[in-house]
């Protein structure tokens, strides 16, 4: 598992769908396939539907990943060594949402920096029990869309395999922890 990959327990990993898989290469692949089905869904319904709600939220997550775990879409129920406490997670997601909708509509920082914000919170709350990067990356992206942004280029490399990439990814969600978010804002819209 790469660093800073969340660690399924037995439960969320007996949620496996497709029954022939058998290595982690092959789960990637299946993911991969999955998250592009959930892209394409994606691209039509981010016009049509608030992007900033959480039933959209949990929606986008169950159609990235809805054909690999059955608790797609659904927050986590169990403590990870990320995130915060599975009893507070409705209510942070609920939170992050306002505020992010308030920060857009109050234009009080360039939308670079309020969705890079927003990117990290969601990251940090860690809603559900594996596929949240993905999915703040996705998220963030169309939220950068719908207020006239380009998307982010997340350092243009692979952020799901240990490398040089998923390092610099890595070390700018601790800066922003930190309460630096300069590391994020200069990987988000780096080349890599």
């Amino acid at each position: 598992m790469p660093a800073g990959a969340t660690p399924l327990d037995r439960d969320e990993a007996a949620g496996l769908l497709p029954g022939h898989i058998a290595t982690r290469e092959q789960l990637d692949e299946w993911e991969a396939e999955n998250i592009l089905e959930g892209q394409r869904w994606a691209a039509g319904a981010a016009k049509r539907r608030d992007l900033l709600d959480d039933a959209f939220l949990r929606e986008l997550h169950r159609r990235m990943f809805g054909r690999t775990w059955k608790w797609a879409g659904t927050y986590r129920a169990t403590e990870k060594n990320l995130g915060i406490a599975p009893a507070r997670i409705a209510e942070e997601v609920r939170n992050l949402l306002e505020n992010t909708r308030a920060q857009i509509t109050g234009q009080v920082a360039p939308v670079d920096e309020i969705a890079a914000r927003f990117h990290h919170r969601l990251v940090w709350i860690h809603p559900f029990p594996n596929g949240n990067g993905r999915h703040a990356r996705l998220l963030t992206d169309l939220v950068l869309a719908a207020n006239g942004a380009a998307p982010f280029t997340w350092g243009r490399g692979d952020l799901e395999h240990a490398g040089e990439a998923r390092g610099r990814y890595l070390a700018a969600l601790r800066a922003a922890d930190a309460r630096n978010l300069a590391p994020l804002l200069e990987f988000v819209r780096s080349a890599g």
